[in-house]
């Protein structure tokens, strides 16, 4: 039996939200080195390999909006579904001080089957969401770790990335979300554009209004704070889309 690449929730709940979650596990399916990159199962459980949170977070946030979902089954380090597909880190060898065994070895036809059997078929399920109205607005969640090794502490409670050729919703959330207290990353903790990834081609492309969400991972690494930022996030994001005239 193939597992598939990626698990769609509330596909028929009638809200133009859909919510996106492109690492929302640290799954290695079987067939890929016999389901073991040759990394630790720390570092399998650390950021690297997925958004640590991210996907209680979307599941929550979804249903909040009244709105789908799309969530991949495959870790980000068997191939980065937020990634072009001719981007030079779409499989990584290197992340984060740690070396994936499994992939230093992997050349194009290896690379090809993941695209085939993991990377397009999310894609293309992204695409049927998106696709379901005329006037979907995509939220894609992501989670970023406190600390790179070796680096400074990350001060920001949540992200919101953007790039500046739509910043529509992106900077009305900034400021909805800084007048609550919380301390917010304007295109913080990374750029928020690359061209070929999700948002890139789900949303800037075909014109549809998007923004990214990052929050630090310590802060939804448990149940009890992935309710919590649903709660939070899932008002705001209404209001902010309301008071655009999107």
């Amino acid at each position: 039996m193939i597992e598939p690449a990626f698990e769609t929730v509330g596909a028929t709940r009638p809200s133009r939200w859909l919510v996106t979650c492109d690492h929302a596990t640290n799954r290695v399916p079987d067939w890929v080195n016999a389901g073991d990159l040759g990394i630790a199962p720390e570092d399998m459980a650390r950021h690297i390999a997925y958004d640590v949170g991210a996907a209680g977070l979307s599941r929550r946030l979804a249903e909040r909006l009244d709105g789908p979902a799309i969530l991949s089954r495959f870790s980000r380090l068997v191939i980065d579904p937020n990634r072009g597909e001719d981007d030079p880190t779409l499989v990584m060898r290197l992340y984060d001080g740690t070396i994936i065994p499994a992939n230093r070895t992997a050349g194009p036809p290896e690379v090809e089957q993941r695209l085939a059997r993991l990377y397009r078929p999310y894609h293309a399920a992204y695409a049927d969401l998106a696709g379901r109205r005329p006037d979907t607005v995509i939220c894609a969640i992501h989670s970023f770790t406190p600390c790179l090794r070796g680096r400074a502490p990350r001060p920001w409670q949540v992200g919101v990335l953007y790039s500046h050729r739509d910043e529509r919703l992106a900077l009305p959330l900034i400021a909805a979300l800084m007048a609550t207290g919380l301390q917010v990353g304007d295109n913080e903790p990374y750029s928020g554009h690359l061209d070929g990834d999700s948002i890139d081609r789900h949303a800037l492309g075909p014109g549809r209004p998007n923004v990214l969400v990052e929050v630090r991972n310590d802060l939804i690494a448990q149940p009890d704070g992935q309710i919590a930022w649903a709660d939070r996030l899932a008002p705001i994001l209404q209001q902010v889309l309301a008071r655009s005239g999107l």
